[in-house]
């Protein structure tokens, strides 16, 4: 198929974009890798009257330490994520992460805040912004701003960008030295969105052997990232025990509220999120190399 006829531009700078932008509104859209947009042109079920490709601004393809932030610019390929050696050393868990998305040829076009900008609820990246407290800034006709990462994502490809905004960065705070990560996902092939995935992170003290800090985030079981909070507050204080372990999955499986569709039930996604946020917590207590109790 053939998308609908629309206007093309290539500003050579992000105000000349937004500039255009402010003129079309909702009527415009911004067009970094294309690897969501283009699909849904081609199906036309998206009927823009303006394509705004901001490939030539060149200024927005970096990934650079902001003091205790990685800075991610709009332009920046998500392929970069697994390359770089600033995100190998300071942000594991999205070099990591990346391996999911999709298939190499996509992520060597694909970009991560267009991922983000897109918001769809079953991509890795999104949970990953919300799991790791990433800031957003977008830049609009009165100039730019910063919009914590919980806030962003407001429903299904929906965010909280005005209509004449274009997210410019993605700002990564580097988790602390005494924290661990893990990703797991299920899906019906490899490459495919999450049918259920989880990001979850702990910190411990060794000497008091507890769960000091905790972090679990659901994706492909709502219209958003889901932070399931009740879970973490249930790990805080505990010792790393297969039983604690399987009570915050089963937690996790209480808390989310998922729909049914063509590819799952709600009751499978309940289960898988309990299983998965239980094999992630192990794998993540193994990177930390503590001793897990069974019991």
């Amino acid at each position: 198929m053939k998308p609908a006829k629309f206007e093309y531009y290539d500003p050579s700078s992000i105000e000349h974009a937004v500039e255009i932008l402010s003129v079309y509104q909702q009527d415009g859209k911004v067009l970094a890798g294309g690897q969501s947009l283009m699909p849904l042109l081609n199906m036309r079920l998206a009927r823009p009257r303006a394509i705004i490709d901001i490939n030539q601004i060149k200024s927005l393809d970096y990934i650079r330490a902001t003091g205790s932030y990685v800075a991610i610019g709009a332009a920046t390929r998500q392929r970069a994520l697994e390359q770089d050696s600033l995100i190998r050393e300071r942000l594991p868990l999205l070099r990591e992460a990346a391996s999911y998305v999709a298939h190499p040829q996509i992520r060597s076009r694909g970009t991560l805040c267009g991922s983000l900008a897109h918001a769809d609820p079953a991509a890795e990246l999104p949970a990953l912004a919300v799991a790791l407290d990433a800031e957003l800034v977008a830049q609009g006709s009165l100039g730019a701003r910063t919009i914590p990462s919980d806030a962003f994502f407001v429903s299904y490809f929906t965010t909280s960008l005005d209509n004449n905004e274009i997210l410019t960065e993605a700002r990564f705070p580097v988790p602390p030295k005494d924290m661990a990560w893990s990703i797991l996902e299920v899906s019906r092939r490899h490459g495919d969105f999450a049918l259920v995935g989880v990001v979850a992170g702990l910190a411990v003290d060794r000497e008091r052997e507890t769960v000091t800090k905790a972090r679990l985030v659901c994706f492909g079981v709502g219209p958003t990232p889901i932070r399931v909070k009740a879970a973490e507050d249930t790990l805080i204080g505990q010792r790393p025990e297969l039983a604690v372990f399987k009570s915050a999955g089963q937690m996790v499986g209480k808390e989310i509220d998922p729909t049914s569709d063509i590819h799952a039930t709600a009751e499978y996604r309940r289960a898988v999120a309990g299983t998965l946020t239980r094999r992630a917590l192990i794998a993540v207590a193994g990177r930390l190399d503590v001793n897990i109790v069974e019991r």
